[in-house]
């Protein structure tokens, strides 16, 4: 049977992704932040300038969004994307936001400096192969029952299309646990190192659902390998349009940044 090109089998060395001079999956570690959703062209810029004083090097900013709820906001879509380039110009920043159809996917890429493909679409075939056919990096989330295998397949599906640029997202998987939102899977951050060349970065804020567990799970998802973070965060936490239970604050993603970079440290790598 052929080996998967995201596989170690068919490459051994780690693949480094450079997205504006940026590297993810080299010695340094990368922290992507920003809103769960954009609502306005001045919150946008804002958030950007005070995510990028705090340290982080990413944007991230939902455009079109994937609801539990039908009834729930949706996102902005071109007009969200628009406002995302807005900061982008304002502060360097380059965006990462999500593709949800087929439809959209040349319009984001239009915009986006990576393209973001949720969990809930992670086997949506038919997705992956457009996102296969783009030039920009795709940062893939983990399903919310995925196994490892099935994870690694749906890289390929964007692989075969001949894009390589693969980031792959742990972002909490489903079990019984009701404490928190989701359940933080770090093992396979490990694993993954093992079965794969593709650098894995962590999302706590959709894994946990909380707030006050981001931080010590930022810690734990760099001790483990992870090389980066992806966190929710707003000037104003309370008045985010969606998730804002696990959305930190400015303050607080300063907190986190300088905290992990200390753990990046002692593992032999910086931030």
């Amino acid at each position: 049977m052929q080996a998967l090109k995201v596989s170690r089998e068919s490459k051994k060395e780690d693949t480094i992704i450079e997205v504006n001079g940026i590297k993810i999956g080299g010695k340094k570690i990368v922290v992507i932040a920003g809103p769960c959703a954009v609502t306005s062209k001045e919150e946008i810029i804002e958030i950007a300038k005070a995510v990028k004083k705090a340290g982080a090097c990413m944007l991230r900013g939902g455009a079109f969004k994937p609801r539990t709820s039908p009834y729930s906001f949706q996102g902005m879509g071109e007009e969200g994307l628009k406002f995302l380039a807005a900061a982008k110009k304002e502060t360097g920043l380059p965006i990462v936001t999500e593709a949800m159809d087929t439809r959209d996917m040349k319009l984001v890429e239009k915009y986006a400096d990576i393209i973001q493909i949720g969990a809930r679409n992670m086997q949506n075939f038919s997705l992956l192969k457009e996102a296969g056919k783009t030039k920009k990096p795709v940062l893939l989330k983990r399903g919310l029952t995925a196994t490892i295998d099935e994870f690694l397949n749906a890289a390929e599906y964007i692989a075969a299309e001949g894009n390589d640029r693969i980031i792959l997202c742990e972002r909490g998987i489903r079990t019984f646990n009701t404490y928190t939102r989701n359940t933080l899977d770090l093992s396979i951050v490990p694993a993954l190192k093992e079965k794969t060349h593709l650098p894995i970065i962590v999302d706590p804020s959709h894994a946990t659902g909380i707030r006050n567990f981001v931080l010590p799970m930022s810690k734990a998802a760099i001790a483990c390998g992870a090389d980066g973070l992806i966190i929710e965060a707003h000037t104003n936490p309370e008045k985010s349009e969606s998730d804002k239970e696990q959305t930190i604050s400015i303050e607080e993603l300063k907190t986190l940044i300088e905290e992990t970079r200390k753990v990046a440290k002692s593992v032999g790598r910086g931030m």
